[in-house]
């Protein structure tokens, strides 16, 4: 009995020598960590390393309400070895690299409309993607009439750093050539046909009309790879414009407001006489769509994966996520979650699979 005690205190005292060890290493040891982070992102082709097939994530899936957990707009698409991103609202640059997806490596962006909250980060990512990439050409930027406007005011914004990097880095690290953003815009109207904006053998990017009113032009856009389909709504009301391009779709990514839980940001903003925010709370119903609305248009176009995302109002516990689906989960019969930035679902080419991660687990 004594030996017994002895070696446990003996273990004891072995455990609390090596924990003070550690604490007082703990700097030289987060450093180590560290160390080794930077070199999995550096090493690694975080896109070569995705199996072939569609693939849809979301760097931001917010809205303008501020959400300390998730980034303004941003829906990023992986087609094969391409990479996408629609919308770029606040913080989704960041969230980019933290999923590890570059910003350096972006083929291309497409914009669903202009508010704010769908373009604040866009000077940002044209300029993390030119210093990344020493990109001799410009970001395309794929966007509804308006879109060279967009593109022209954040260009004059940026226009000093763009002297101040050069200089600083030489025209070699910053090319001048690979500077802002290339506008392709398009026309499009709510009684006209949709716009394919990419046709290629495997590739195919459809842009359709959705209803923001009194937005216009606001689009959606269908991406289709090696027949795997991923819909992304836009902002947008009830719109059999979008029911129609989603048919059949794998993934509909799709925002969502609860009317339920706006009205009692309504009710504070009246409560403590904000007259102007309880207005704003009231007028932002009409343009945009319910979780019911949303999973009965989902079920109507036969999808079979429903990704909310630009969740409104903000939700600070995850126990908010089942009120503000209100009855959604009896209206459509496919898989629904309600989005969180780095969430990540997989598409691979000739298969029916949806796998889902998330990639905020990518580098450490």
């Amino acid at each position: 009995m004594l030996v017994a005690r002895a070696w446990g205190l003996t273990a004891l005292a072995i455990l609390i020598v090596l924990a003070v060890g550690v604490w007082l290493d703990r700097g030289a040891i987060a450093e180590h960590i560290m160390a080794r982070a930077f070199d999995r992102a550096m090493a690694a082709d975080p896109i070569g390393q995705l199996p072939d097939g569609l693939h849809v994530g979301l760097c931001g899936s917010g809205s303008p309400m501020p959400d300390p957990t998730r980034a303004g707009p941003c829906t990023v698409v992986v087609a094969g070895k391409r990479l996408f991103v629609i919308d770029s609202g606040a913080g989704s640059v960041k969230n980019l690299s933290l999923m590890n997806l570059p910003p350096a490596k972006v083929d291309a962006v497409f914009l669903t409309h202009f508010h704010s909250d769908h373009i604040g980060d866009l000077g940002e990512l044209m300029l993390q993607r030119w210093g990344g990439g020493a990109w001799t050409t410009p970001l395309p930027i794929y966007g509804p009439t308006g879109v060279d406007q967009v593109v022209a005011g954040f260009e004059a914004a940026y226009q000093l750093d763009r002297g101040y990097r050069t200089a600083h880095h030489g025209p070699v690290v910053m090319p001048p050539s690979g500077f802002g953003g290339a506008p392709r815009s398009f026309a499009i109207s709510n009684s006209g046909p949709n716009v394919t904006l990419i046709d290629e053998p495997d590739l195919k990017v459809i842009a359709f009309p959705v209803n923001h009113h009194p937005v216009e032009p606001a689009v959606g856009y269908l991406f289709i790879y090696k027949n795997r389909r991923v819909a992304i709504s836009g902002d947008t009301a009830a719109s059999p414009r979008l029911v129609a391009a989603a048919h059949g779709a794998d993934v509909l990514v799709h925002e969502g407001l609860s009317p339920a839980l706006v009205e009692m940001q309504r009710q504070a903003a009246l409560n403590h006489h904000r007259a102007n925010l309880a207005a704003i709370m009231h007028d932002i119903l009409s343009y945009h769509t319910t979780p019911e609305q949303a999973a009965a248009e989902a079920e109507q176009a036969h999808v079979r994966y429903l990704l909310f995302t630009h969740i409104i109002p903000p939700l600070p516990m995850r126990a908010l996520e089942g009120p503000w689906l209100g009855n959604a989960r009896s209206l459509f019969h496919g898989t629904i979650r309600v989005g969180h930035d780095g969430d990540f679902l997989s598409l691979p080419a000739g298969t029916d699979e949806i796998r889902r991660s998330n990639r905020f687990n990518t580098l450490f």
